[in-house]
């Protein structure tokens, strides 16, 4: 039955083949067993790997932290509504009050700490602009966070592209997803 399954895996027909495949921004432990055979042999059999990003890549990580700040001397405070502002940061704090339980015991084995955790992922968000704190926020959730530690796909085939000794690259650039993002009005975000 698996190989029946759209595997979101496009084939190029040409000597040798290439492959298309579209992945998704979730801890690959939630989609690899439902990803079809073809796709994981096509990748095993492949020498060079293409990713969206670069996320093994520290400059490409340096370069999406700083992307999502704020014009320097601006907070979010300033570029905010006072009522947005304060209710945000009653919700961060109720996020750190329960990021302790919605960790998972795999989790403090491996030694995550809460605080740790959500200063990883909300860190220095007073400075960061509109858009990248909303979709901050949306991953502040409990499902989320029992699931920090696992790579996403993208970046779990990456670490696996490395491991295998694969050549590996980037179709973008960290500024052709940055700015599109950047110049949506406050209306739009």
């Amino acid at each position: 039955q698996q190989s029946e399954l759209n595997s979101f895996l496009w084939t190029i027909k040409r000597d040798p083949p290439s492959y298309f495949f579209g992945t998704i921004h979730v801890p690959y432990t939630r989609v690899w067993d439902f990803i079809p055979e073809n796709s994981k042999k096509a990748f095993q059999q492949s020498h060079i790997v293409y990713f969206e990003l670069d996320l093994t890549d520290p400059y490409t990580i340096s370069a999406l932290t700083s992307c999502q700040l704020l014009p320097q001397g601006e907070n979010l405070q300033d570029v905010l509504p006072h009522d947005i502002y304060r209710r945000l940061k009653q919700h961060l704090e109720y996020v750190k009050l329960m990021m302790p339980s919605w960790m998972t015991p795999d989790q403090r084995g491996k030694g995550l700490y809460a605080d740790y955790l959500f200063n990883a992922i909300a860190g220095n968000w007073e400075r960061k602009r509109p858009v990248w704190v909303m979709l901050m926020v949306n991953s502040l959730t409990e499902v989320d966070i029992k699931s920090r530690g696992v790579p996403v796909l993208d970046l779990y085939l990456a670490q696996e592209a490395e491991r295998l000794r694969k050549q590996t690259g980037a179709v973008e650039k960290v500024e052709e997803q940055c700015h599109p993002l950047n110049g949506l009005n406050f209306s739009q975000v």
